[in-house]
């Protein structure tokens, strides 16, 4: 999936898998970058086990997480489970589905509110605060990050560059990002994606929650 920069857009919407399929697509460019994933109505993707944990973040329709046993966990748009640890486990969806999965890798270090098979919604995790942002690291390891940050009416941050690539998953209430010289409003359920060493900034005239997944260098 080629993501142009500087732009708002709704992976909900771009997510999406021909009648039948399902399709996988790099969102970064680095290896080990977040991959998006489309499975149409009534298809799924076999379950396996891995050595690693993974970030499984809904952003449109329903997906099912089932394991060998015939257990599942239904998650919804804005929705994030982790997956165990060598535990087979497979995605099915009735509806069709868009997400994004990210491979935490050996040596991720993860927020205390993220247990396996646990579903948690992004926009409940972290409260407002008057006239205050704040800020909650969810996961990293050397490749990525994975933050939420909640922005009170007047706040912002001033403009800045990243080392790697990054995108935005706006979670409730709407923001300005500046991005390049240039200015775009951003509402729930929206994204935007910036560029290793974009010029950007945020500004919320209303209160705005948002997830950043950055990765970090190529």
């Amino acid at each position: 999936m080629d993501i142009e920069a500087g732009r708002t857009f709704s992976l909900a919407k771009e997510l999406v898998a021909p009648p039948g399929c399902t399709v996988s697509s790099k969102l970064a460019r680095p290896d080990g970058a977040p991959l998006g994933f489309a499975l149409a109505a009534g298809t799924d993707i076999s379950a396996e086990s891995y050595a690693t944990p993974k970030l499984v973040l809904v952003q449109g329709g329903t997906l099912e997480l089932y394991g060998s046993g015939g257990e599942a966990t239904t998650l919804g748009a804005g929705e994030l489970a982790v997956t165990p640890i060598d535990v087979p486990v497979g995605v099915r969806t009735g509806v069709g589905c868009g997400y994004v999965e990210v491979n935490l890798g050996r040596e991720a270090q993860m927020n205390e509110m993220l247990k396996a098979g646990e579903v948690l919604r992004l926009a409940d995790l972290l409260p407002y605060q008057d006239g205050s942002i704040v800020n909650m690291d969810l996961a990293h390891n050397a490749g990525m990050k994975l933050a939420l940050m909640s922005f009170d009416a007047g706040q912002g941050l001033s403009e800045h560059s990243a080392p790697g690539e990054a995108i935005v998953f706006a979670l409730d209430g709407e923001a300005t990002i500046g991005y390049e010289g240039e200015e775009h409003l951003i509402h729930a359920g929206e994204n935007f994606k910036f560029d290793a060493g974009g010029r950007h900034y945020v500004r919320a005239d209303k209160r705005f929650k948002m997830a950043l997944l950055l990765t970090l260098g190529e």
